[in-house]
């Protein structure tokens, strides 16, 4: 019989731990008004997850929506684990197939370590040769998890040095009011400059009067300290 969605839950939960589900809670801000607010873990590490997403590489579509559709977010974050593997490994048919459906349950992608461990591989994985619009337009959403997406799936792009979408997400991304957001485009844009700093001066010294304080401080984490200081103080001009 091929695997299903309940063996595989089966598994996670002889793995749990209430302990570490309890501390995953705390960490991730499960509790009231809290942006993961009523997700539920079971205590099951990453590598573990990761094992099983292996073990589980030929679980069908139809039970990995099963599986993303859990109340346990470790359940959600295993389906997707096995998408980037099936996008990472498969032809062209499949890479479309995983975006499609990736797209189509983006409201099961809801917590920040979600999309981080997917949007690059499934996302900008797929379009990378292709036109970006989509992007754009999940950078205009009203889910924070939505435009967290838009600019993480950027990283496949800075690992090619094209850096245009990463900056141009950005600049939309600018006087966004959600931390995770900051953050989000703050690594970005370290990762930019970890390939191209001048790039990233360029980009820094025209906006960072404007940035949120932890999208800037994010994306200076690399730099001496005389010069973070100086773009932390304003004392930089424009150009």
């Amino acid at each position: 019989m091929p695997p299903t969605a309940r063996d595989a839950l089966n598994r996670l939960q002889a793995l749990g731990s209430l302990e570490a589900a309890a501390t995953a809670a705390r960490y991730f801000k499960t509790g009231p008004g809290q942006y993961g607010e009523g997700d539920v873990f079971l205590g099951v590490r990453v590598p573990a997850l990761r094992k099983l997403a292996s073990e589980f590489r030929h679980l069908p579509d139809g039970e990995v929506l099963s599986l993303l559709g859990s109340e346990f977010h470790e359940a959600r974050l295993l389906a997707l684990l096995i998408w980037v593997r099936a996008a990472s490994k498969g032809d062209e048919a499949t890479r479309r197939l995983v975006y499609d459906l990736y797209l189509a349950n983006t409201r099961s992608v809801n917590n920040w370590d979600l999309v981080d461990a997917s949007a690059r591989e499934i996302v900008g994985g797929y379009l990378h040769d292709k036109d970006r619009v989509p992007l754009y337009r999940l950078v205009r959403s009203k889910s924070v998890w939505e435009r967290r997406i838009a600019i993480i799936a950027t990283h496949d792009f800075i690992a090619r040095h094209d850096f245009a979408d990463t900056l141009g997400i950005t600049g939309t991304l600018l006087g966004d009011p959600h931390d995770l957001i900051h953050k989000a485009a703050g690594w970005m844009l370290r990762e930019v400059g970890k390939r191209d700093r001048a790039t990233l001066e360029r980009f820094l010294r025209a906006h960072h009067r404007v940035m949120p304080r932890t999208m800037l401080r994010y994306a200076i984490e690399r730099f001496p300290p005389d010069v973070r200081r100086a773009y932390l103080t304003g004392s930089l001009t424009a150009s």
